[in-house]
C-alpha cells in the first residue's frame, strides 16, 4: 500500500497540471494579498485575523477546483482502464482507494501550504512579522472545506467522473448567493460584516458557535466520505470476462465475449 500511495503521489504531484495550478494560485494569491489585504477589511488591520480570514475565503474557490482536478487523475477514462488491473491484484479495492485518497489530501495539503507560505512571505515583506493568531482562521476555513470536497469529490467521481467538473462551481456560486450567517466563510460576507457587529475598531477575532458548527459538520462528513468505499460500483470490473482472465489465469476471446454480449 505504501508503494502504491507513493506512485499516486508522483503522478499527482510531479506534471505538468501541479506545477501550473500552483503558480496560478500564487500568482492570484499575491494579487489578492497587495491589492485587498494590504487595505485590511472592515477597519481592521492587514495583519489581523480578519483581513488574513477574508484572504482565505478568496482562495477558497481556486483550492475547492484543484483539490477536484486531482481527483479526476483517479476518476478519467484512463484511469478506469486501469482498474481492470488493479481488480486482479491481491489488494482489496478498499486499501486502492485509501492510497489514491491519501495522495489526493497530500496535494491539498501542498497547495494550502503554499497559500498559507505565501502569505507568511508578504507579512514578513511589508509588516516585519507573523502572528501566530492566524492560525486558527486556517484551520476554521480549510481544513473542512478541502477535506469536504475530497470525500464528496471521491463519491461523486466513482459513479460519474464529470459530475466533478460540475462540483467544481459550488464555491464560485456561492460566493454570489445570499448565504445565512452560519455560511458566511463561504462567499466571504462572515469576515466583511462581522466585524462591524462588534462595535469596536479592529476587534479581537473570534468566531460565532453557528461557524464552528457547520464547518465542524463539513470536516467529519468529508472524513466520513472519504472512508467510505461501495461494495458495487457502477463501473465495477468484477464481473467482466477480462477480469476472469487476469485472476484465473485463462485465455480471453475477445470475439466470444462479443458474442455473448449481443
Amino acid at each position: 500500500m505504501i508503494k502504491i500511495f507513493q506512485y499516486e503521489c508522483r503522478r499527482l504531484l510531479w506534471n505538468k497540471f501541479f506545477l501550473g495550478f500552483l503558480l496560478v494560485l500564487l500568482f492570484y494569491g499575491w494579487q489578492v494579498l497587495n491589492r485587498v489585504t494590504i487595505l485590511g477589511v472592515s477597519h481592521t488591520a492587514p495583519f489581523s485575523s480578519w483581513s488574513f480570514g477574508d484572504y482565505l475565503s478568496r482562495m477558497l474557490p481556486l483550492l475547492w477546483i484543484g483539490t477536484l482536478f486531482f481527483l479526476t487523475f483517479f476518476t478519467s477514462g484512463k484511469a478506469r482502464r486501469v482498474t481492470i488491473l488493479t481488480d486482479a491484484a491481491p489488494m482489496s479495492r478498499r486499501r486502492y482507494a485509501l492510497a489514491r485518497s491519501a495522495a489526493a489530501l497530500v496535494g491539498t495539503g501542498m497547495v494550502s501550504l503554499a497559500c498559507l507560505a505565501e502569505a507568511a512571505v508578504f507579512y514578513v515583506r511589508y509588516f516585519g512579522f507573523v502572528r501566530l493568531e492566524l492560525l486558527l482562521p486556517a484551520l476554521v476555513i480549510l481544513p473542512p472545506a478541502l477535506v469536504f470536497a475530497l470525500g464528496s469529490g471521491w463519491l461523486l467521481g466513482r459513479y460519474r467522473g464529470w459530475m466533478l467538473y460540475i462540483w467544481m462551481l459550488a464555491p464560485i456560486l456561492c460566493m454570489f448567493l445570499p448565504l445565512p450567517d452560519c455560511l458566511g466563510i463561504w462567499n466571504g460576507s462572515f469576515f466583511h460584516q462581522y466585524p462591524l457587529m462588534l462595535g469596536t475598531l479592529d476587534p479581537a477575532f473570534s468566531l460565532p458557535w453557528s461557524i464552528l458548527f457547520v464547518q465542524g459538520i463539513l470536516l467529519f462528513l468529508g472524513i466520513g466520505l472519504l472512508l467510505v468505499c461501495p461494495q458495487k460500483l457502477p463501473f465495477s470490473t468484477k464481473t467482466s470476462p477480462l477480469y476472469d482472465t487476469l485472476s484465473c489465469g485463462g485465455g480471453y476471446d475477445a470475439k466470444k465475449d462479443s458474442s455473448d454480449r449481443r
